[in-house]
């Protein structure tokens, strides 16, 4: 009997991916302070990589605890640019900024996903994606951010690539789940290995 989902996040995207796919999940957002946990790993000098894989453990323990039985995912993105780590815009200026920053470089996304059942991790995965960013006008930008702003204020990088945000890229190595946030191949695989689903 296929094992309860639980995906550990308030993502749209993220539900939407999993439910598309056709898994069965229910969402249950996982209430953990990211920025004090993301600030105190890069005090410590955690890797990119670590930081995201960090933040989706403690998202599925979080929900694990509440969900006996259930496999539980949680996950978590990390921006990274010539060492520094972008976190989610609080505002149209810092998105602006981020932007600006981002345009004409090629940056790195570390999508994590860690599986845990009764609190005990099962399963983890890292993906990465290297993205271009064409050289980008600031009023562009400005245009950007003014016009997408409730879309982009959720995203790392201030981009949706299932949106016009595809237009501000001129490369991208890797697949567009893993961009999206979730890295969907490894753990379709891994339920096919469990028995989780039909094949």
């Amino acid at each position: 009997m296929p094992s309860e989902i639980v995906l550990a996040s308030s993502s749209e995207i993220r539900a939407r991916i999993l439910r598309n796919a056709g898994l069965e999940i229910v969402t249950v957002p996982a209430r953990i302070d990211e920025e004090m946990i993301r600030q105190s790993l890069l005090a410590e000098g955690a890797t990119p990589r670590d930081l995201a894989d960090f933040l989706a453990e403690s998202k599925a323990l979080k929900v694990s605890s509440r969900n006996p039985g259930a496999l539980c995912l949680g996950a978590d993105q990390v921006l990274e640019l010539k060492g520094k780590v972008f976190s989610k815009p609080e505002s149209p200026e810092e998105a602006i900024f981020q932007l600006s920053e981002l345009s004409g470089q090629t940056h790195r996304l570390l999508s994590a996903l860690v599986v845990v059942r009764d609190g005990a991790p099962l399963w983890r995965h890292v993906g990465e994606a290297r993205l271009t960013v064409r050289p980008l006008s600031a009023p562009f930008i400005a245009d950007y951010v003014a016009r997408y702003w409730e879309q982009i204020r959720h995203c790392v990088g201030c981009y949706r690539i299932e949106a016009e945000g595809i237009r501000l890229f001129s490369a991208i190595q890797g697949d567009l789940f893993t961009v999206q946030g979730l890295p969907l191949l490894p753990l379709l695989n891994w339920l096919h290995v469990r028995g989780d689903l039909d094949t």
